[in-house]
């Protein structure tokens, strides 16, 4: 059956590696993805800054009119209408974290309303100013769903500080996602991390005792949008 899934988060969270680690793992698998990036909000750190690499794995992306153009007002292209009807396996939104930004996903309310297999998810990064607590994250979700009209389905953690990025992140973010998750009745999808980190987090969780529903699926993720120096100087920035 043919899944969508909305992808939201602040500036800074990571829902654009997550949504580009998602699109990529599936077009390996041999399905037919569609990812749609409708961040209006942020001119930087887009997935359509890799579309060369997109566009290679067979990955269909629709993308604002301005991205890369050098236009500083974007324009949203009637293409994207296109997704709920056409034969994609897998759709992805990439969207802007915050209440303008979700504004753009309001005028496609009554197509995802008719939707089956439809997921919201909202990504968590406490390192980020903008997101680094409970109470600015529940004000977020609230601002999100009002102005969008869709239901946020799961929450995730994914805090990190870039290349720096330690256990001890991942751990303070969980205490936020799971106050977040307690406040709101939203589960908890689940950690986000590269695979190093992420095993080690997991590790020092089971060692805890930590319940699995605060952990969720461990999604390892590769890192496309703040490259390393390997993926530099092979694909550039």
């Amino acid at each position: 059956m043919k899944r969508y899934y909305v992808i939201i988060g602040n500036f800074g969270s990571g829902k654009t590696e997550l949504a580009l680690n998602m699109a990529f793992e599936a077009a390996a698998e041999g399905q037919k993805v569609t990812l749609v990036d409708i961040d209006v909000i942020n001119p930087y750190f887009r997935s359509t800054e890799r579309k060369a690499e997109l566009d290679a794995a067979g990955i269909r992306l629709i993308s604002p009119n301005f991205t890369s153009s050098g236009v500083e007002v974007p324009s949203i292209p009637p293409e994207i209408f296109s997704v709920f009807s056409d034969n994609s396996d897998l759709v992805i939104f990439d969207v802007g974290g915050d209440p303008v930004g979700s504004i753009a996903m309001g005028q496609y309310y009554g197509y995802f309303k008719e939707l089956e297999n439809f997921e919201v998810w909202y990504v968590i990064n406490c390192r980020r100013p903008l997101s680094s607590g409970v109470e600015e994250n529940i004000e977020m979700i609230r601002k999100i769903t009002g102005v969008s009209r869709l239901n946020i389905t799961g929450i995730l953690n994914n805090t990190n500080l870039s290349h720096e990025t330690s256990t001890a992140d991942l751990f303070d973010g969980l205490e936020v996602t799971k106050e977040v998750s307690r406040r709101t009745g939203l589960p908890i999808i689940g950690t986000v991390g590269t695979p190093e980190i992420l095993s080690a987090f997991i590790d020092e969780a089971r060692e805890r005792g930590i319940a699995p529903e605060y952990i969720g699926k461990a999604y390892p993720i590769e890192r496309y949008m703040h490259r390393d120096w390997g993926r530099y100087t092979e694909k550039g920035l």
